[in-house]
């Protein structure tokens, strides 16, 4: 899961689009960018759901204040960071349309952190043994030169299979959960947890890439590329 920046250092150069077998000209397929691109974000899976879209982006994270303020919705929290982090780095290209997210687990109203140390993460674990949580995932969508600003906040429900303390103690010893909030990654080996998910499976690993791209097309700043 991500939650607030990522400890993954960005890589500054633009990513690279779909190439062909020898490196030459772009493939055709997937979608090309109309304007630059800017991912407000370190996460290298949120990067990833980018490049193998083939669209051509650089990588600016933002620094913003994370505190969660009281009263503030699951909701309200994470569209407020995504809109706090697309504006701090757009204000700097406002050519660029810039996309930044934020992403939480929440269990019974409580919002799930990344974990303090090994034995949190395991709690953590155990907590949410056979029960439903939620993932909200927010992105924002900003282009300062004609004042674009679009956010939207999704949500997936997930069920945990029931864990024993052997089988959350396993996971934890991998080091897998450690820098995720809710201690867990859909994607990885964290996968087994899971024993259901309603609604959009990459909304939970940190980015609703339908909404997305609907987004991203709506407003011109991606098209097909055929």
């Amino acid at each position: 899961m991500l939650s607030g920046p990522e400890a993954v250092a960005a890589d500054p150069r633009p990513a690279a689009p779909l190439r062909g077998p020898a490196g030459g000209k772009t493939m055709p397929g997937g979608f090309h960018t109309s304007c630059p691109l800017i991912l407000a974000s370190a996460s290298p899976r949120r990067q990833r759901f980018l490049r193998e879209l083939g669209l051509d982006f650089t990588v600016a994270p933002a620094a913003v204040n994370e505190q969660h303020r009281p009263g503030e919705s699951p909701r309200e929290y994470v569209l407020r960071l995504a809109g706090e982090k697309a504006l701090a780095v757009a204000a700097s290209r406002r050519d660029a349309a810039v996309l930044a997210a934020d992403t939480i687990v929440v269990l019974a109203g409580e919002i799930l952190g990344k974990p303090a140390d090994p034995a949190h993460a395991e709690a953590m674990l155990a907590s949410m043994s056979g029960r439903w949580h939620e993932v909200w995932t927010a992105y924002c969508l900003c282009r300062q030169a004609d004042d674009l600003l679009v956010k939207q906040a999704v949500q997936t429900r997930v069920l945990f299979r029931p864990l024993t303390a052997e089988l959350c103690r396993a996971y934890v010893l991998t080091g897998e959960p450690l820098d995720k909030a809710g201690s867990y990654g859909l994607q990885g080996r964290g996968g087994f947890l899971v024993e259901r998910i309603e609604g959009s499976y990459s909304n939970v690993i940190g980015l609703p890439v339908a909404e997305v791209i609907t987004d991203l097309l709506r407003f011109g700043i991606i098209a097909p590329h055929i």
